[in-house]
């Protein structure tokens, strides 16, 4: 074949195999998805307003704004106790809260936030990861059409601020307290009247006398809130939420109508957000303690063993009840417990001893 020839049909060649990669099919970019997100947090509450806003920034950032997640606070969409309904019935397709606000709709709810002497951070990643803890978020939240995945947690908390000393478990009887979830129904075995009000309104009750006391979260958000100019003694350690796990909630729908990819996603940040939130909280409530302790004049106080005992045996009245409640509030408490029991036991063995013996060696 003569050069001239060659280069001509090539040519040719080239023209047709063009025609035919602009004749093919060509993927269409994925279209966006809106996401309408609601909080039972304040706008900008430190770590647990934050994280929520963090997560739902960094979940458009993953898509290139192919997510696009519209973030409501507390009250700016609706109030913060209608998040669940909002979500469940499809008007949003997100929340983000502390799952045992729902506890009224089923007790099971409390176990996948914290439960009286329940599951530290570690433990309680532990048993939804590994321990079947998942699988029956998964079975409770489809029988309110909604899926749930952890999505934060603020660790141990506080016991809580009291206006006065808390010496033997008479002192609880009688005491006007703001606690949520089965820790309140804990104190209110002990005779406490306990009530469940959204963050926002938790200093004006407190200042104005209408609650003796409140937990809340730890020395950094509870610095924020200035909960010390009502009450000084603040004790420790808080049996009602040992590692409080907040949750993403999403409507079942919705979240079954999503490819694998982007369920996937959603996934990946919700855990993100789940190991950033609880890094923050152990850094900035021990910068937070000391201050309140020393600028603040905080009166920092540990419950008695008779105190923290009467805790244990009402606690076993709740889990009790709670039991009774339903087969699938059984079988949740059932599955925890046994993670309590094994994973706990390893924890005693291992991180528990281990600073328990670091921290008598450094004197601290």
């Amino acid at each position: 074949m003569k050069r001239r020839e060659f280069i001509k049909k090539a040519g040719v060649g080239a023209v047709a195999a063009g025609a035919v990669i602009a004749g093919a099919p060509v993927a269409h970019a994925q279209k966006t998805i809106e996401i309408t997100l609601v909080t039972t947090w304040p706008r900008d509450f430190p770590g647990l307003g934050t994280g929520a806003q963090r997560f739902a920034k960094r979940l458009s950032d993953m898509t290139n704004g192919r997510m696009k997640v519209n973030y409501y606070a507390a009250g700016e969409r609706v109030k913060a106790f209608d998040s669940f309904d909002e979500v469940a019935s499809g008007n949003a397709q997100m929340y983000h809260c502390a799952e045992y606000y729902w506890k009224g709709k089923h007790p099971g709810w409390a176990y996948f936030c914290s439960v009286p002497f329940g599951l530290t951070y570690t433990e309680m990643n532990a048993w939804i990861r590994f321990g079947g803890g998942q699988e029956l978020y998964d079975e409770l939240g489809a029988e309110f059409g909604v899926k749930g995945l952890l999505c934060g947690n603020t660790g141990s908390q506080m016991g809580g601020w009291f206006r006065k000393e808390i010496n033997s478990p008479d002192d609880l009887k009688g005491l006007k307290m703001r606690i949520p979830g089965l820790g309140g129904d804990v104190m209110a075995k002990l005779g406490a009247s306990t009530v469940s009000l959204p963050g926002s309104q938790i200093y004006e009750n407190l200042i104005s006398g209408s609650i003796d006391a409140t937990e809340w979260v730890g020395p950094w958000n509870d610095a924020f809130m200035k909960f010390y100019e009502a009450a000084k003694y603040y004790y420790y350690p808080g049996m009602h939420e040992p590692g409080a796990a907040l949750g993403i909630g999403m409507n079942k729908k919705w979240w079954d109508g999503l490819s694998t990819s982007d369920q996937l996603i959603i996934e990946a940040a919700a855990a993100m957000e789940n190991d950033y939130m609880m890094a923050e909280f152990n850094t900035r409530n021990g910068e937070s303690l000391a201050k309140l302790v020393t600028e603040q004049g905080v009166k920092l106080r540990e419950f008695n063993d008779d105190v923290y005992d009467a805790f244990g045996e009402a606690a076993a009245e709740v889990f009790e009840e709670t039991r009774k409640h339903s087969p699938l509030a059984a079988k949740i408490h059932d599955s925890f417990a046994k993670a309590r029991k094994e994973v706990g036991g390893w924890m005693k063995i291992s991180d528990q001893a281990y600073l328990n013996q670091r921290n008598r060696v450094l004197d601290f």
